[in-house]
């Protein structure tokens, strides 16, 4: 299995440490590349990686895994097109909607983009009580400190602070949108705000609010840099009562106060949608988040902004 990493910053080392463990567990040794400006010490990631290249030449490629700042995704897939028979791509596709797949190489059977909320315990369980319940009114919020994000770096020089490197709230937090999306589908009507509020030093959003109008139900939707308190919930409005979906605690409530522990491993999201992947590339079922939906995803991310 050999694959190319473009991208080795937080996210694309987590996904080479998922990925090679993947193969391992599959008896398959990998072989990764990454595409770097410049050849450089990578630290204890350096352990999975094969080669370090800073040209493509002529090699090809088993998959390809774009992990780059967003605003790098499209010309990445450009150097990238051709070169593989699988794509990982980073969360959000694009961070514009001028930018078009048509000449990249890339379709909805080879390409899966990352919806790691996904593949939890917890969000199957409120697919399971969405699926089966009269529901009335849904509320999400994603709400955190930036600053405190990453320990030891400076919040403002990180992608997430800068507009211009596809950062602001309503594009690194896409997760709540999309599996939202996933939920419910396209709404009918969509109302958003989306701004910079707070006295974060940054240029990118830092709070984006969303109603999204459905036939049988309202959708609010609430991200933000500037949470003191760390929350990640859904709550689920129905003619028995709430539901609460806690992505923190990875917990669900019920409507009578009992509680049921969704816990399973720690960054259970990020082994299991490389799981996923690895099945995917391995032709036992479609892509569940292809670049038409990844799309129609961000064309909410988007909306008002």
């Amino acid at each position: 299995m050999k694959a190319l990493f473009v991208g080795v910053g937080s996210i694309g080392r987590r996904h080479i440490r998922d990925f090679y463990e993947e193969c391992l567990s599959h008896q398959v040794i990998p072989e990764i590349h990454v595409l770097r400006r410049c050849i450089d010490n990578l630290g204890e990631i350096e352990a999975y990686i094969t080669e370090q290249i800073t040209e493509l030449e002529d090699a090809d490629y088993d998959v390809v895994f774009i992990t780059n700042p967003t605003n790098l995704h499209y010309d990445a897939l450009k150097r990238c097109k051709n070169r593989a028979r699988w794509y990982f791509i980073e969360k959000p596709i694009f961070e514009s909607l001028e930018k078009k797949i048509e000449d990249l190489g890339i379709d909805d059977f080879n390409t899966y983009v990352a919806a790691p909320m996904r593949h939890t315990l917890l969000y199957g369980k409120l697919k399971e009580i969405i699926k089966s319940r009269k529901v009335f009114s849904v509320r999400v919020i994603c709400s955190s400190y930036l600053p405190e994000w990453r320990k030891g770096v400076d919040y403002r020089e990180v992608y997430s602070a800068k507009k211009e490197m596809g950062g602001g709230v309503n594009l690194d937090l896409i997760h709540e949108i999309d599996y939202v999306y996933d939920l419910f589908g396209q709404p009918e009507r969509i109302h958003s705000i989306s701004g910079k509020y707070s006295d974060l030093e940054i240029s990118s959003n830092d709070l984006s609010t969303f109603l999204l109008g459905y036939k049988q139900l309202i959708c609010e939707i609430h991200l933000d840099y500037f949470g003191r308190e760390c929350v990640r919930a859904c709550e689920v409005y129905t003619s028995e009562g709430t539901y609460i979906a806690d992505f923190i605690k990875e917990t669900m409530r019920f409507p009578d106060n009992s509680v049921v522990d969704c816990h399973v491993m720690q960054n259970e999201e990020f082994v299991n949608e490389m799981k996923y992947f690895y099945d995917f590339i391995s032709g036992k079922h479609a892509s569940i988040n292809p670049p038409s939906r990844a799309l129609k995803t961000l064309e909410i991310a988007l909306e008002g902004d």
